[in-house]
């Protein structure tokens, strides 16, 4: 069973690639074959499945099968999850005071 912090860290490996960045642009505009990403990217099959197996794992990306070719999309309840983790998690929480071992 996977920790909270293991699918937090599922979530930022994901957005912490510049070709995952690249592909999560191009599918802002809508789902796409694996076929049009990879004429549109710098990659080979291999490398698109690479990139394409972290985004589905996070939860950011769905994927579906039609025929030979996989088709994704970004995933809403995935990229609300992710936005609001980053947010929780650079948010000052004021209530949260430590006391300093100082004596």
């Amino acid at each position: 069973m996977a920790t909270v912090y293991e699918n937090h860290a599922r979530v930022f490996k994901a957005l912490c690639d510049e070709k995952r960045l690249k592909i999560l642009e191009l599918l802002r505009s809508g789902e796409k074959c694996a076929c049009v990403l990879l004429e549109q990217l710098d990659l080979g099959q291999s490398g698109l499945s690479y990139h394409m197996k972290i985004l589905v794992e996070s939860g950011i990306v769905e994927s579906r099968q039609e025929g030979k070719w996989t088709h994704y999309k970004i995933s809403e309840k995935g990229s609300a999850y992710a936005g609001d983790l980053l947010r929780e998690l650079t948010t000052p929480n004021a209530a949260a005071k430590e006391i300093c071992c100082k004596k």
